[in-house]
């Protein structure tokens, strides 16, 4: 077989891995969405069904010979740079799962769709014994996995690689040791100001249709395609991505605190935004998504917190906002409201937390995920550990297990080493902002006059047409001319609150 011949016959057998991601895509938005309870059981066997074939097709023979005849050196020169990247992550995934039995894999897939129904009941009855025994056999897999992968030492480097390949605790100990230095001051700053914003009037009852009604407005602003994408409702927002043409959000609407699903559907558009504007020539590879998890919130924290929590979008949409309030800001002034919506103080839930103290949440979850895997912390020690660490970061205590360790759907889901990637992406975003506007000067002109097509095609530019075809710290060092650097928040955050409370 020719060289074009293998590489043709390696992308069809590439593609119809896509087309089982997809469906298995499918059917867990279908599940998070509103599934009927009793279906749950035959879904995730489904799931488990599909992801069985996509966990053998990538370990397969077949697959071995592609990548042994794909990585011959005397043929790279003749490989197209697209070709060369798939082979590479496909190498990586064969790699990754051919030393797992295919019988635990499957039993894994099942056990995350499982732990993910009861987590739902367990956060509503704020009861985590309910979780516990399926947490365990999740970490016990994980454990076992990372046996399988041979690595020895440094475990949970070998999670951080499946969502931010290239960073390591060194580098990101590194970047949160620098935040942790410079936020803890600041937010005693701001704890202590004697001018502090008033923001009682954005927890009055908000209904939720009123809500989604502008949600779907200022996501058609931010340019969310709604011919490539819905919105819908479900315990805990996210977003999915089946192609690049049906890329979904969802939200929750919380009548009592609007602004909270507002910046949270804000943020799952950012997400989306960048599944969108992935090119189109890498459907149907392994590189049409997002390069890694972190560059994928820093799109999603862009848009939430440079975009959606200034004042010059306010400035834009506040009239709208009163539009679907029905009176309850006539007499609040756009000031008032942009400092209220940026009040700091220390909070339970890491969904809803401020700009400021948001990094302090990723990084208690990051020590506790460091030490189930590279210590000797105990499923069962979660909660206490939970509420010691919160007290320690934030000088709070969660009073249930619902405010606490349930809040998150990550757990559940097996997405250890997950949790970095937002303070990563916050950093990220805010190197991105900083390199942009040397191109975009009048960045908050644009946002305020409610043109970011400017801003949205800077990103598609430099981050979201490459999908995976270039690696994380590819992208921030092609983008920004540097590595990973803190200080563009530090400096963000810092600027921002001294002037919000008058420091």
């Amino acid at each position: 077989m020719s060289i074009d011949e293998t590489v043709k016959s390696y992308s069809a057998y590439v593609k119809k891995i896509m087309d089982f991601n997809e469906a298995i895509a499918l059917a867990e938005w279908d599940m998070r969405t509103g599934a009927p309870k009793k279906g749950i059981p035959q879904r995730s066997e489904v799931v488990g069904t599909l992801s069985d074939e996509v966990f053998k097709r990538s370990t397969s023979d077949e697959m071995k010979d592609y990548l042994d005849a794909l990585t011959e050196p005397s043929i790279q020169d003749k490989l197209s740079l697209v070709t060369k990247r798939m082979v590479e992550k496909s190498k990586k995934t064969y790699d990754h799962y051919v030393n797992i039995p295919a019988e635990e894999n499957k039993a894994y897939v099942i056990l995350q769709s499982e732990a993910q129904s009861v987590w739902q009941e367990a956060k509503a009855k704020s009861d985590f014994s309910l979780l516990s025994p399926y947490l365990e056999k999740m970490v016990a897999f994980k454990r076992k996995f990372i046996g399988y992968w041979g690595v020895k030492s440094k475990k949970y480097d070998a999670l951080l690689d499946l969502y931010e390949p290239g960073l390591t605790v060194e580098m990101i100990d590194r970047i949160f040791g620098r935040l942790r230095e410079a936020i803890v001051p600041l937010v005693e700053s701001v704890t202590s100001s004697k001018d502090q914003p008033e923001n009682d009037f954005l927890h009055v009852h908000f209904p939720a249709d009123k809500q989604r009604a502008f949600c779907l407005h200022l996501l058609r602003e931010n340019g969310y395609d709604f011919e490539a994408g819905r919105l819908d409702e479900t315990e805990h927002p996210f977003e999915i991505t089946l192609n690049p043409g049906d890329v979904r959000v969802t939200t929750n609407f919380q009548e009592n605190d609007f602004i909270s699903t507002v910046l949270g559907t804000v943020h799952e558009g950012g997400h989306a935004l960048y599944e969108q504007h992935i090119s189109r020539d890498l459907v149907g590879t392994p590189l049409c998504e997002g390069t890694s998890m972190g560059i994928h919130e820093s799109q999603s924290l862009f848009f939430e917190n440079f975009i959606g929590r200034s004042k010059a979008y306010w400035g834009l949409h506040y009239g709208e906002l009163k539009r679907y309030a029905s009176g309850q800001f006539d007499n609040v002034s756009l000031e008032e409201f942009y400092r209220a919506i940026n009040v700091s103080h220390p909070s339970l839930i890491r969904t809803l937390a401020d700009e400021l103290t948001y990094p302090l949440h990723i990084m208690l979850r990051y020590d506790i995920e460091k030490a189930l895997f590279d210590g000797d912390l105990e499923v069962k020690d979660l909660p206490g550990v939970w509420n010691e660490k919160m007290k320690e970061y934030l000088g709070i205590v969660p009073e249930t297990d619902r405010e606490g360790v349930l809040q998150d759907i990550h757990w559940p889901g097996g997405d250890f080493g997950y949790f970095p990637s937002y303070a990563l992406g916050y950093v990220y975003a805010a190197q991105f902002k900083h390199a942009m506007l040397r191109d975009i000067p009048d960045f908050d002109v644009r946002v305020s006059g409610g043109s970011l097509a400017a801003i949205t095609a800077w990103l598609s530019e430099h981050i979201h047409k490459f999908g995976s075809l270039k690696k994380p710290l590819e992208i921030v060092n092609d983008a920004t001319g540097e590595e990973p650097n803190p200080e563009y928040l530090i400096r963000y955050l810092t600027e921002k609150y001294s002037d919000i409370y008058r420091l």
